[in-house]
């Protein structure tokens, strides 16, 4: 039985050395760069270093299977577009000052958490008079496609045959608001968590009130991720 030769290493070409190059580059950049733009360099980095490796396992060019990469790449690391990213912002300029927090998740939504001294009285579903400006800067520029979750909480004072229902209450106050500023309904989803969900201990007053928000989550379809409207 012959001895079958090693496998020839990849050979290190100018693409691929180059897809290298560009990952240690955005690492150096990164504080430098938008949300939006960290994702489509680090798609098009990634993509760029997976197209190279293919095109010289498959004795193609490394360069083209880099560019080519590196297009798709950016495609698919492009899922919080220009849109979502000037939402963020006008939400953390409008809710400034408030308490209201404003964020990007990890899977590419809008975030934006409201506590209850400027949500719902105790008790209450009704908005309160402070949370309509924030949910008018919210409904304000959403197109036809984006999604939104309203998610109602409390704390745990009282029983979930109580807590449950008023958290959904809640949600579905903010979901009529939304579509009195024309948020078509079909397109908004609302849930109530009760006291399940805490973010802090319930051990004290100034806690259990910060458990007592409500949550919206704005988000695009996957297929209109990176059209960056």
């Amino acid at each position: 039985m012959k001895n079958r030769p090693n496998p020839r290493p990849l050979p290190v070409t100018a693409g691929l050395a180059a897809a290298l190059a560009s990952i240690a580059l955005l690492a150096g950049c990164a504080n430098n760069m938008s949300a939006r733009e960290q994702g489509t360099a680090q798609g098009a980095a990634i993509g760029a270093v997976a197209g190279a490796i293919i095109g010289s396992a498959t004795g193609g060019r490394a360069g083209g299977g880099a560019v080519a990469g590196a297009a798709v790449g950016a495609i698919a690391g492009n899922l919080w577009s220009k849109n979502m990213e000037d939402k963020r912002r006008a939400m953390e300029q409008a809710t400034a000052g408030s308490g209201v927090a404003v964020e990007r998740t990890a899977d590419d939504q809008l975030k934006v958490q409201v506590p209850s001294d400027i949500s719902f009285a105790v008790n209450s579903a009704a908005i309160e008079p402070r949370l309509r400006p924030v949910l008018d800067t919210f409904a304000q520029g959403l197109d036809r496609s984006t999604l939104v979750r309203v998610v109602g909480h409390t704390d745990n004072t009282g029983s979930d045959a109580i807590n449950d229902p008023l958290s959904l209450r809640r949600a579905e106050s903010v979901r009529a608001y939304l579509e009195d500023r024309g948020v078509a309904a079909a397109r908004i989803e609302v849930a109530g968590r009760g006291s399940r969900e805490p973010i802090v201990a319930n051990d004290n007053n100034e806690d259990r009130a910060k458990n007592r928000r409500v949550e919206i989550f704005l988000r695009e379809p996957r297929s209109a991720g990176g059209s960056g409207s």
